[in-house]
């Protein structure tokens, strides 16, 4: 084998500078169809009434359901060196982001 060849189980993966930055998201809203989900994340800031999605992620079915159980086995192990991650009210929306309104 070449010195500057992946071994076959291996990918080569490239990360830029700019993907390797991440995007701050506190939102993700997920849709789907027959043939595909999609993930919209999105950035809110507190006392701005419009929000951008920064990013979208389409998904076939079977890469949605390898993502869930890849961030529940992340989740576990995060958990067992990190302690428990205090789960939230689903049904809240925390518009303010639960600290004092703005004013001018």
């Amino acid at each position: 084998m070449e010195e500057n060849q992946a071994p076959q189980n291996q990918i080569d993966i490239e990360l830029s500078e700019e993907i390797a930055e991440g995007i701050y998201s506190n939102l993700a809203i997920i849709t789907h169809s027959q043939s595909e989900f999609v993930i919209d994340f999105i950035k809110m800031m507190p006392g701005v009434p419009k929000a951008k999605v920064k990013s979208r992620i389409v998904l076939t079915p079977q890469h949605a359901k390898r993502l869930v159980k890849a961030l529940n086995d992340n989740i576990q192990r995060f958990e067992q060196v990190n302690g428990k991650i205090k789960d939230v009210d689903q049904n809240a929306f925390p518009l303010n982001f639960g600290g004092p309104t703005a004013q001018a």
